[in-house]
């Protein structure tokens, strides 16, 4: 992915036709080592085809993949707070606080 992430920015910059050394320089600028396997594979993939076109007909193939459900069940919170008035309110909030603190980072970074 970060193979393909780099061959897309030099496309935006400009670069037309990417080389691996392109490729390899914008990954080594921000200390990522390229798979000189992966990106040859990638190269060969990518060979007389034009970028655009490939994002198009991939926008088109993930139309039509079901992406979601019916719509699920109301929370169960709601009708308590509406009949318990507002003493279940702060229970609520902690949770949702003390679960966004567990989420922050998750030991992923942009180009892992």
């Amino acid at each position: 992915m970060k193979h393909l992430a780099a061959y897309l920015l030099l496309q935006l910059g400009g670069n037309t036709s990417p080389s691996a050394k392109d490729i390899t320089a914008v990954l080594e600028s921000v200390g990522i080592e390229a798979d000189s396997e992966r990106l040859s594979t990638l190269l060969s993939e990518l060979k007389d085809k034009d970028i655009n076109t490939l994002i198009s007909e991939g926008s088109a193939k993930l139309a039509s993949v079901p992406s979601g459900g019916g719509g699920g069940a109301a929370p169960a919170a709601g009708g308590a707070a509406a009949a318990g008035g507002a003493s279940d309110a702060p229970a609520a909030e902690e949770k949702v606080e003390e679960k966004e603190e567990s989420d922050d980072d998750m030991g992923f970074g942009l180009f892992d």
